[in-house]
Protein backbone atom coordinates (compact mmCIF):
# COMPACT_ATOMS: atom_id res chain seq x y z
CA UNK A 1 0.00 0.00 0.00
CA UNK A 2 1.16 3.51 -0.82
CA UNK A 3 0.46 6.67 1.20
CA UNK A 4 1.86 10.22 1.24
CA UNK A 5 1.56 13.69 2.69
CA UNK A 6 0.91 16.45 0.15
CA UNK A 7 1.52 20.16 0.56
CA UNK A 8 3.71 23.17 -0.21
CA UNK A 9 6.18 23.46 1.44
CA UNK A 10 6.52 19.79 2.36
CA UNK A 11 10.21 18.98 2.97
CA UNK A 12 9.85 19.70 6.71
CA UNK A 13 7.02 17.18 7.22
CA UNK A 14 7.57 14.48 9.83
CA UNK A 15 4.49 12.52 8.77
CA UNK A 16 6.52 9.95 6.77
CA UNK A 17 8.62 9.20 9.85
CA UNK A 18 5.51 8.66 11.99
CA UNK A 19 3.62 6.49 9.53
CA UNK A 20 6.58 4.42 8.30
CA UNK A 21 7.64 3.63 11.87
CA UNK A 22 4.07 2.53 12.60
CA UNK A 23 4.00 0.32 9.48
CA UNK A 24 7.25 -1.28 10.59
CA UNK A 25 6.11 -1.83 14.19
CA UNK A 26 2.81 -3.33 13.02
CA UNK A 27 4.49 -5.42 10.28
CA UNK A 28 2.34 -3.87 7.54
CA UNK A 29 3.84 -3.89 4.01
CA UNK A 30 3.27 -0.25 3.13
CA UNK A 31 5.18 2.96 2.44
CA UNK A 32 4.44 6.63 3.23
CA UNK A 33 6.20 9.44 1.35
CA UNK A 34 5.91 13.17 0.79
CA UNK A 35 4.81 14.93 -2.39
CA UNK A 36 5.20 18.60 -3.31
CA UNK A 37 2.31 20.11 -5.27
CA UNK A 38 2.98 23.52 -6.79
CA UNK A 39 -0.64 24.66 -7.07
CA UNK A 40 -4.30 23.63 -7.04
CA UNK A 41 -4.65 23.25 -10.81
CA UNK A 42 -5.97 19.83 -11.87
CA UNK A 43 -5.69 18.74 -8.22
CA UNK A 44 -7.72 15.53 -8.54
CA UNK A 45 -6.02 14.44 -11.76
CA UNK A 46 -2.63 15.13 -10.23
CA UNK A 47 -3.54 13.14 -7.12
CA UNK A 48 -4.80 10.17 -9.08
CA UNK A 49 -1.57 9.99 -11.07
CA UNK A 50 0.28 8.78 -7.97
CA UNK A 51 -1.95 5.69 -7.47
CA UNK A 52 -2.07 6.21 -3.71
CA UNK A 53 -4.26 4.30 -1.26
CA UNK A 54 -4.46 7.30 1.03
CA UNK A 55 -2.99 10.73 1.68
CA UNK A 56 -2.69 13.42 4.27
CA UNK A 57 -3.14 16.99 3.03
CA UNK A 58 -1.41 19.98 4.56
CA UNK A 59 -1.01 23.72 3.84
CA UNK A 60 -2.32 25.12 1.53
CA UNK A 61 -4.48 22.39 -0.05
CA UNK A 62 -6.97 21.29 2.64
CA UNK A 63 -9.90 23.19 1.16
CA UNK A 64 -9.35 22.15 -2.44
CA UNK A 65 -8.93 18.57 -1.20
CA UNK A 66 -12.39 18.83 0.38
CA UNK A 67 -13.85 20.08 -2.89
CA UNK A 68 -12.70 17.05 -4.89
CA UNK A 69 -14.03 14.39 -2.49
CA UNK A 70 -16.87 12.11 -3.54
CA UNK A 71 -17.92 11.63 0.10
CA UNK A 72 -16.95 13.49 3.27
CA UNK A 73 -17.37 12.18 6.81
CA UNK A 74 -17.65 13.52 10.35
CA UNK A 75 -16.59 16.99 11.40
CA UNK A 76 -14.97 17.55 7.97
CA UNK A 77 -18.46 18.39 6.68
CA UNK A 78 -18.69 21.30 9.12
CA UNK A 79 -15.12 22.40 8.52
CA UNK A 80 -15.15 22.33 4.73
CA UNK A 81 -11.54 21.13 4.73
CA UNK A 82 -10.00 17.67 4.70
CA UNK A 83 -6.54 16.58 5.81
CA UNK A 84 -7.07 12.83 5.30
CA UNK A 85 -8.08 11.21 2.02
CA UNK A 86 -8.77 7.57 1.15
CA UNK A 87 -8.69 6.43 -2.48
CA UNK A 88 -10.88 3.39 -3.00
CA UNK A 89 -12.79 1.98 -5.97
CA UNK A 90 -12.14 5.12 -8.05
CA UNK A 91 -13.62 7.37 -5.38
CA UNK A 92 -12.08 9.81 -2.90
CA UNK A 93 -13.29 9.79 0.70
CA UNK A 94 -12.46 12.77 2.93
CA UNK A 95 -11.95 13.13 6.68
CA UNK A 96 -10.54 15.72 9.05
CA UNK A 97 -8.36 14.56 11.93
CA UNK A 98 -6.84 18.02 12.57
CA UNK A 99 -9.78 19.13 14.71
CA UNK A 100 -9.74 16.30 17.23
CA UNK A 101 -5.95 16.05 17.04
CA UNK A 102 -5.70 19.67 18.16
CA UNK A 103 -8.27 19.31 20.92
CA UNK A 104 -6.49 16.29 22.38
CA UNK A 105 -3.50 18.60 22.97
CA UNK A 106 -5.44 20.97 25.24
CA UNK A 107 -8.35 18.93 26.62
CA UNK A 108 -6.73 18.64 30.06
CA UNK A 109 -6.54 22.42 30.36
CA UNK A 110 -9.48 24.28 31.83
CA UNK A 111 -9.77 26.78 28.98
CA UNK A 112 -13.01 28.55 28.03
CA UNK A 113 -11.97 31.37 25.68
CA UNK A 114 -9.80 31.28 22.58
CA UNK A 115 -8.39 33.70 20.03
CA UNK A 116 -7.68 32.14 16.63
CA UNK A 117 -5.31 34.01 14.30
CA UNK A 118 -5.78 33.21 10.60
CA UNK A 119 -8.72 32.08 8.48
CA UNK A 120 -7.60 29.13 6.36
CA UNK A 121 -8.59 25.47 6.39
CA UNK A 122 -6.69 24.76 9.60
CA UNK A 123 -8.48 27.63 11.32
CA UNK A 124 -11.85 26.17 10.36
CA UNK A 125 -10.83 22.88 11.94
CA UNK A 126 -9.78 24.60 15.17
CA UNK A 127 -12.92 26.76 15.32
CA UNK A 128 -15.21 23.80 14.62
CA UNK A 129 -13.86 21.67 17.45
CA UNK A 130 -13.65 24.57 19.93
CA UNK A 131 -17.24 25.58 19.20
CA UNK A 132 -18.33 21.95 19.59
CA UNK A 133 -16.59 21.84 22.99
CA UNK A 134 -18.31 25.00 24.21
CA UNK A 135 -15.51 27.56 23.88
CA UNK A 136 -16.11 31.26 23.36
CA UNK A 137 -14.12 31.87 20.18
CA UNK A 138 -12.86 35.02 18.48
CA UNK A 139 -11.12 34.81 15.09
CA UNK A 140 -9.04 37.53 13.46
CA UNK A 141 -7.52 37.69 9.99
CA UNK A 142 -5.61 40.18 7.87
CA UNK A 143 -8.20 40.32 5.08
CA UNK A 144 -11.94 40.77 5.52
CA UNK A 145 -12.84 38.53 2.59
CA UNK A 146 -11.80 35.27 4.28
CA UNK A 147 -13.84 36.11 7.39
CA UNK A 148 -16.96 35.46 5.32
CA UNK A 149 -15.99 31.77 5.36
CA UNK A 150 -16.77 31.69 9.09
CA UNK A 151 -20.32 33.08 9.02
CA UNK A 152 -21.71 29.61 9.72
CA UNK A 153 -19.99 29.58 13.14
CA UNK A 154 -21.28 31.36 16.24
CA UNK A 155 -18.05 33.24 16.85
CA UNK A 156 -16.75 36.80 16.85
CA UNK A 157 -14.66 37.77 13.81
CA UNK A 158 -12.57 40.80 12.98
CA UNK A 159 -9.80 42.00 10.71
CA UNK A 160 -6.43 42.71 12.33
CA UNK A 161 -7.00 46.41 11.73
CA UNK A 162 -10.42 46.53 13.45
CA UNK A 163 -9.67 44.11 16.28
CA UNK A 164 -10.39 45.51 19.73
CA UNK A 165 -10.40 42.75 22.40
CA UNK A 166 -13.43 42.88 24.69
CA UNK A 167 -11.97 40.39 27.16
CA UNK A 168 -8.84 38.30 27.74
CA UNK A 169 -8.27 34.90 26.14
CA UNK A 170 -7.14 31.69 27.79
CA UNK A 171 -5.39 30.43 24.65
CA UNK A 172 -4.03 32.22 21.57
CA UNK A 173 -3.73 29.97 18.50
CA UNK A 174 -1.66 30.88 15.45
CA UNK A 175 -3.06 29.01 12.45
CA UNK A 176 -1.27 31.18 9.87
CA UNK A 177 1.84 29.89 8.05
CA UNK A 178 3.86 32.95 9.16
CA UNK A 179 6.32 30.83 11.14
CA UNK A 180 6.80 28.40 8.27
CA UNK A 181 6.88 30.62 5.19
CA UNK A 182 8.37 33.91 6.37
CA UNK A 183 9.56 33.28 9.94
CA UNK A 184 7.65 36.32 11.14
CA UNK A 185 4.96 37.12 13.69
CA UNK A 186 1.34 36.68 12.52
CA UNK A 187 0.42 40.06 14.04
CA UNK A 188 2.28 43.22 15.03
CA UNK A 189 4.48 42.62 18.07
CA UNK A 190 2.92 45.33 20.25
CA UNK A 191 -0.58 44.02 19.59
CA UNK A 192 0.47 40.45 20.40
CA UNK A 193 2.08 41.60 23.65
CA UNK A 194 -1.19 43.24 24.68
CA UNK A 195 -3.12 40.05 23.89
CA UNK A 196 -0.61 37.90 25.78
CA UNK A 197 -0.95 39.95 28.99
CA UNK A 198 -3.76 37.88 30.54
CA UNK A 199 -3.51 34.75 28.42
CA UNK A 200 -2.47 31.33 29.72
CA UNK A 201 -1.16 29.59 26.61
CA UNK A 202 0.09 30.26 23.08
CA UNK A 203 -0.22 27.51 20.46
CA UNK A 204 1.42 27.52 17.02
CA UNK A 205 0.21 24.84 14.59
CA UNK A 206 3.61 24.81 12.88
CA UNK A 207 6.20 22.42 14.30
CA UNK A 208 9.85 21.55 13.89
CA UNK A 209 11.20 25.07 13.36
CA UNK A 210 11.83 28.07 15.60
CA UNK A 211 8.60 30.04 16.14
CA UNK A 212 8.81 33.83 16.64
CA UNK A 213 5.21 33.68 17.90
CA UNK A 214 6.01 31.17 20.65
CA UNK A 215 9.31 32.86 21.49
CA UNK A 216 7.48 36.11 22.15
CA UNK A 217 4.88 34.27 24.25
CA UNK A 218 7.64 32.70 26.37
CA UNK A 219 9.10 36.12 27.18
CA UNK A 220 5.69 36.98 28.65
CA UNK A 221 5.61 33.76 30.69
CA UNK A 222 2.88 31.95 28.78
CA UNK A 223 2.75 28.20 28.47
CA UNK A 224 3.61 27.35 24.86
CA UNK A 225 3.11 24.45 22.49
CA UNK A 226 3.90 23.91 18.84
CA UNK A 227 2.11 21.53 16.47
CA UNK A 228 4.19 18.42 17.20
CA UNK A 229 1.69 16.72 19.51
CA UNK A 230 -1.17 17.76 17.24
CA UNK A 231 0.71 16.13 14.38
CA UNK A 232 1.05 12.90 16.38
CA UNK A 233 -2.58 12.81 17.51
CA UNK A 234 -3.99 13.56 14.05
CA UNK A 235 -1.59 11.01 12.52
CA UNK A 236 -2.84 8.28 14.86
CA UNK A 237 -6.42 9.09 13.89
CA UNK A 238 -5.54 9.19 10.17
CA UNK A 239 -3.63 5.90 10.36
CA UNK A 240 -6.65 4.22 11.95
CA UNK A 241 -8.87 5.56 9.14
CA UNK A 242 -6.45 4.26 6.50
CA UNK A 243 -6.35 0.78 8.00
CA UNK A 244 -10.10 0.54 8.67
CA UNK A 245 -10.81 1.62 5.07
CA UNK A 246 -8.87 -1.38 3.78
CA UNK A 247 -10.11 -3.83 6.42
CA UNK A 248 -6.75 -4.05 8.18
CA UNK A 249 -6.92 -5.01 11.85
CA UNK A 250 -4.19 -3.38 13.93
CA UNK A 251 -3.04 -3.26 17.53
CA UNK A 252 -3.96 0.33 18.42
CA UNK A 253 -1.78 0.22 21.54
CA UNK A 254 1.32 -0.48 19.42
CA UNK A 255 0.26 2.25 16.97
CA UNK A 256 -0.12 4.90 19.67
CA UNK A 257 3.05 3.93 21.52
CA UNK A 258 5.10 3.93 18.32
CA UNK A 259 3.89 7.29 17.08
CA UNK A 260 4.09 8.95 20.50
CA UNK A 261 7.71 7.87 20.97
CA UNK A 262 8.93 8.48 17.41
CA UNK A 263 9.39 12.23 17.76
CA UNK A 264 10.64 12.22 21.36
Amino acid sequence: MQFAVIGNPISHSLSPLLHNNAFKALKIPAYYGRILFNDEEHFRTHLNSYALNGANITIPFKEVAYSICDSVFGIAKKIGATNTLVFKEDKIYGYNTDALGFYQCIEKENFKTALVIGAGGSARAIVAILEEKGFEVTLINRSKQRLQNFQDFKIQTSTFEDFKPKHSFDIIINTTPSTLTSHTLPLEENRLIDIFQNAKMAFDLVYGIDSPFLNLAKTHHLKTEDGKNMLIYQAILAFEIFMQSFNKTIDTKILKTTMQTTLY
